[in-house]
Order: structure tokens, then C-alpha cells, then sequence
């Protein structure tokens, strides 16, 4: 295959930092802390506040308004009054705040759809958002953004990101679906006869505030401790599920989605984008990504249709309980399906009705040639083409080598697996091997313009490359077999 390697090189950036909170100790040290703040003249506060904020508004968009948010947290936490003066406030805040590195170590792992906004970009020409996996400090993964163009003649161009990066507070009045939230208890077996006056006293649609409210009003007289179980259960699960809002005036390259919950804490893994189509035309972004609490793995679903707005929710049933999962692009007959890798070695096909709940699956490929021989799993979503589905892969070799392969699968029965690449489409060259894990080259999603595949794809998990690939070589390819 001729696979066209692009000069385009995107590497981490430790200079790209957030402000998080940061609260030293349990709540005595605090205390002690704003103690000792309470004690400096009133002359030295205003001085260390005005060089603290000389020095960080270049790192920061609104360093004033993140020093606040961590006063009113510490604050919170220990149930005191506000402090009278906005300097000594201010102050209080940059103690209870900390700078963190999102890619200190790498930005890897890639997925690239069509930009919600073409306009303004010239004819043959097409703008993309990429997606990228960034780790930090620890290993936690965050996913962030970047915007691009790729022009007439495949050439492709990445925009470079603005100086500052910036979160988004879950909503508080996010509105929860109560018979999918029901459906997820009963996954959890946590649809016991305490949870029943709890759901009666919830409407079809309700907020955390609503939760904890009946969670209050039912509690019993005797049965505590299983109460309390229960109680956290039902609150882990609606805090999994959340909302994120942007400010308007954020470059899409700013945006980060960082770990808020407790089931993310350890990370946010590989996002694989997807513009999906309804049956009514209407288009949706949709991701799968692995949430990671360093102990376990729990597959998440992101929804947006500006990558300003984004909706997450937990992914459910007996077929999402593992990495890798791609969703296609559209629906195939009346079924969402996705390709997913339940076992840890094969692919399946997922299918269902609702998007949200999965327990459909049909194993359609398994480690054929050597070079896949320990595992083969998607490499994003399905691309549609008139001879059948592109479903890029990724297979595991000796040396525990990650290579890119292809599947091409039915137009209408895509369990029905039509070719497959006898050889990878894409190794690690000399230049791709060393890195923080060596050997592998990885993708979690391309995309198709005009007559070639635009490759992005992780070099040994520390930066990201792009290659391009001609569609119609590769669809003989895949046919001859």
C-alpha cells in the first residue's frame, strides 16, 4: 500500500496548563491556612494579590475569577462566612489553587470528523476538528481539541492553539432520564425494594438537586448502613452522567474535557469521534471514550452538535463492558451498531435499539495473520463507502507491536466481513519506535475527503502524526481477498 506520511508533527506542550482546585490536607489544614492569611497586614495582601495576578493572567484567561471559584470551594467545604474584603478572597483562592500540565507527557491517540462550520472554506477544501487524547501528570488523560483544514490537494493544515486551555463546571441542573437511570440501577443491582420510595418521588425527568432531595425524604428509621449504600450508589451513578457548557468566547482549541467524576477520575481514554446521521438528517456528534478510576474501566458516551455544548453518559448493558468501542455513522436497517472489542482479543458487532443501552453482539473477527496474533480491535468508526464499510483496525504482534490493518464489511449486514488486509497499512518506521510505549502506531478515527483517507495516528504514545491513504488502492485491496 502507498501510504503517504504528511510533514505534520502535533506534540505535547507542558506549558498547556489548567487551574485546579487544590485543597492541602483534611479540613484542620484549611483552616490553618486561611488562619494565617487572616493575619497579614491588609497593605501585604493587595501587594501579593497584585503580583499573583500579574504574573499568572498570561497563563490564565480569567485568573481572578479561578481564584475565586477555589475560595468559594474551600470555603464550602468547611461551612464558614466569606471573608469581608476581596483581596484577602483572592488571596485565600491562589493558596487553594494549582496549575496542571494536560500534556506533560504526551497527545496521542487521535480521532478526526467533518468541523460543524464549513464556512469561509474554499472549494475541494474541508475544515476538521481532531480530538486527541493529552496525559499529564500522574497519567491522567484529558481530551482536547484541535482545528484544521484539508485542502483540494489532501494537503492537510492544523491551526495552532491559542496559549490558554479552560474547563467547564458540570451543569447543576442537568436533567436526567429516569427510565434509563432505572435501567442502569437494575445493570448495578442496585434496584432494591429501598430504592422504590426514592424513584416514586422522582418526575420522568429530574436533577441532582431532585436525587438528593428524595434520597432525604425517604431515609428510614432503622437499615442505615444498607441505605447509605444504596444512597451512594444512586448519586455514583448520576454524577457519571453530566453536562458540560463552554463559554462562547472559548476557542474550540481552549476546550478541555478533564475528569469531574468519580469513575473518570484516573482518566479520560481514547475518544472516538463520529458524525453521526439520523434517520431525519440531522447530524450529531457522538464519542465513546473509556473512563478510568484506577481500578476499573467504564465505557462513556459524549453527545454535542457545536463541541461547545457536550453531553456525557454512562454506556449500559452486557456488551459495553470493555475498551474500543466505534460507533457508525449512521443507523444500518432500524439499529445503532458499533464496532467493539468485548473479550479483549476479537471484534464484534454491536447492535440496538437505543443508543445508550447494548446487549446485542456477534463475534466477526478474530487474530488472522501474525501480525495480530495477540489481539485486533477497531481503529475508530466505520467509513462508508459504496463497496462496504472501511473499518480501520489495529492489531498486536510479536514484541507487543501495534499495527494498522483494514476490514471491509457488508453495506447492509456489516457482520458480514467482505475483505481484509493480508499485510498492516501502517508500522512504526525507524522515526515511530521509541516513545513512552514503543512500537505502536494507533488511531481512534479517520477521515474520508474526496478519494483518500486522512489518517491521524499516535507515534508510541507520545505525538501524533498523519498519514494519508488512496481509498480506491485500498478497497482493491480489500476486495482481492
Amino acid at each position: 500500500m502507498n501510504v503517504t506520511r504528511l510533514p505534520l508533527r502535533l506534540t505535547a506542550d507542558p506549558r498547556r496548563v489548567i487551574a485546579r482546585s487544590f485543597l492541602p490536607g483534611g479540613t484542620s489544614r484549611i483552616r490553618a491556612v486561611i488562619e494565617r492569611v487572616r493575619a497579614l497586614p491588609d497593605g501585604e495582601v493587595s501587594s501579593m494579590v497584585t503580583a499573583l495576578v500579574n504574573d499568572y493572567r498570561q497563563r490564565h484567561k480569567d485568573v481572578r475569577g479561578i481564584f475565586r471559584q477555589s475560595y468559594a470551594s474551600a470555603i464550602a467545604l468547611l461551612g464558614e462566612g466569606r471573608e469581608p474584603s476581596e483581596d484577602r478572597r483572592l488571596l485565600l483562592g491562589a493558596y487553594f489553587t494549582n496549575e496542571y500540565s494536560l500534556e506533560s507527557v504526551a497527545l496521542f491517540n487521535p480521532s478526526m470528523v467533518v468541523h460543524p462550520d464549513q464556512s469561509g472554506v474554499p472549494r475541494g477544501s474541508l475544515r476538521f476538528v481532531m480530538s486527541l487524547r493529552a496525559c499529564g501528570e500522574g497519567h491522567i488523560s484529558s481530551i482536547e481539541f484541535r482545528t484544521g483544514t484539508v485542502d483540494i490537494d489532501h494537503h492537510v493544515t492544523v491551526d495552532a492553539p491559542t496559549r490558554f486551555a479552560l474547563t467547564a463546571r458540570p451543569e447543576d441542573d442537568a436533567l436526567y432520564d429516569k427510565g434509563s437511570y432505572v435501567l442502569k440501577l437494575r445493570e448495578m443491582k442496585a434496584h432494591t425494594p429501598l430504592a422504590e420510595p426514592i424513584l416514586a418521588v422522582l418526575d420522568q425527568r429530574f436533577t441532582i438537586s431532585d436525587l438528593k432531595y428524595a434520597i432525604d425524604r425517604c431515609r428510614p428509621q432503622t437499615g442505615l448502613t444498607q441505605y447509605k449504600e444504596l444512597a451512594d450508589s444512586m448519586l455514583w451513578l448520576a454524577h457519571s452522567n453530566y453536562e458540560l457548557d463552554f463559554s462562547p468566547d472559548a476557542a474550540l482549541s481552549e476546550r478541555v474535557i478533564f475528569p469531574v467524576s468519580e469513575n473518570e477520575s484516573r482518566g479520560i481514554e481514547d475518544a472516538r469521534f463520529v458524525r453521526f446521521i439520523h434517520p431525519d438528517g440531522r447530524g450529531t456528534y457522538y464519542a465513546t471514550y473509556t473512563a478510568y478510576n484506577g481500578l476499573r474501566t467504564l465505557p462513556q458516551l459524549i453527545e454535542t452538535s457545536d463541541f461547545r455544548y457536550f453531553k456525557v453518559n454512562t454506556l449500559n448493558g452486557t456488551c459495553v463492558q470493555n475498551k474500543g468501542m466505534a460507533l457508525f455513522p449512521r443507523k444500518v436497517g432500524d439499529k445503532f451498531m458499533m464496532a467493539a472489542r468485548l473479550d479483549g482479543e476479537n471484534i464484534y458487532l454491536l447492535g440496538s435499539d437505543n443508543i445508550h443501552f447494548w446487549s446485542e453482539s456477534k463475534l466477526i473477527y478474530g487474530p488472522k495473520y501474525p501480525w495480530e496474533f495477540v489481539q485486533v480491535g477497531n481503529c475508530g468508526s466505520p467509513i462508508e463507502t459504496e463497496a462496504g464499510w472501511v473499518l480501520l483496525t489495529h492489531g498486536v504482534g510479536p514484541m507487543r507491536q501495534y499495527w494498522l490493518g483494514a476490514l471491509l464489511l457488508d453495506l447492509d449486514d456489516p457482520s458480514k466481513v467482505i475483505g481484509s488486509l493480508s499485510e498492516p497499512l501502517l508500522v512504526p518506521n525507524a522515526d515511530e519506535r521509541d516513545g513512552y510505549v514503543p512500537n505502536v502506531v494507533y488511531s481512534c478515527g479517520a477521515l474520508l475527503h474526496g478519494d483518500r483517507l486522512i489518517v491521524p495516528y499516535a507515534v508510541s504514545d507520545s505525538h501524533t502524526s498523519i498519514a494519508t491513504v488512496s481509498l480506491p488502492e485500498l478497497l482493491a485491496r480489500l476486495t482481492a481477498t
